[in-house]
């Protein structure tokens, strides 16, 4: 009955490897998005920006509200 000879290196490196894996796993599943969700949130980004322009007004409107001291009333 002899026991099994083993590399100490060899199994700290492993059992080093299982733990860094299982984090990694934890972390993929906290934090990580599938290419589609990121593309989908990108599109959605661009969209809403797209929106938001359409709707500013221009900056040289002479209808901005503001008065220059030359209309009536000055």
């Amino acid at each position: 009955m002899s026991a099994e000879i083993v590399n100490l290196r060899k199994a700290r490196k492993a059992r080093d490897r299982a733990e860094k894996e299982k984090r990694a796993e934890e972390n993929r599943a906290k934090f990580g998005r599938t290419k589609a969700e990121r593309e989908l949130e990108s599109a959605n980004k661009a969209i809403d920006l797209r929106r938001i322009e359409a709707h500013k007004r221009d900056e040289d409107d002479d209808a901005s509200g503001k008065d220059d001291g030359n209309g009536p009333g000055s």
